[in-house]
């Protein structure tokens, strides 16, 4: 729709450097129009195993800020009264290109591949395919596996209320 791209080019010189647009749509809501603005934290490389920290709450409504600026002083959106809603892609994305895999690292995931679903944690993204460390089973141990992007053809981040933390550095544990 030319009038979501308008709004991309618009929020996306706004917003800079700062975050990435990841969505724009614009729905008809009664006398009213909703914008919704998906955006997330630019990454640079899609190759890495360092996890992407999420927006936090103030970045977001700095974000919302810029946005709100920026559509209110453009013809964009026109004289019709709009909602403006901010936020981020949020748990439910499907993992669908090699960035989405990279802002996954450290995540438990669920991949369906040809020959059937595999769960594991991203441990990093390479420019071909994705390393996860699978739980072990009574077959086999624990273990580290390369899957193909061109392999996987579902993945989904799952949810975790007790993600594991990493070690604290050694710094961290002297007194």
């Amino acid at each position: 729709m030319a009038l979501d791209h308008d709004i991309l080019e618009q929020v996306s010189s706004a917003l800079g450097d700062d975050f990435t647009v990841a969505a724009v749509t614009v729905t008809p809501a009664g006398k009213r129009r909703v914008a919704r603005i998906t955006v997330e934290r630019p990454v640079q490389d899609a190759v890495g195993d360092t996890p992407i920290e999420a927006l936090t709450l103030d970045e977001i409504a700095d974000a919302t800020r810029l946005v709100s600026d920026a559509l209110d002083t453009s013809e964009v959106l026109g004289s019709q009264p709009y909602t403006l809603e901010v936020s981020t892609p949020g748990t439910d994305r499907p993992l669908t290109e090699p960035m989405h895999f990279r802002r996954a690292v450290s995540r438990l995931v669920e991949l369906t591949l040809a020959d059937g679903p595999l769960t594991g944690r991203v441990l990093a993204t390479t420019a071909d395919g994705v390393d996860l460390q699978v739980a072990g089973t009574k077959q086999q141990g624990p273990h580290t596996e390369h899957i193909s992007f061109a392999d996987i053809t579902k993945g989904v981040a799952q949810v975790e209320f007790n993600r594991p933390q990493s070690a604290p550095d050694a710094d961290e544990t002297k007194d």
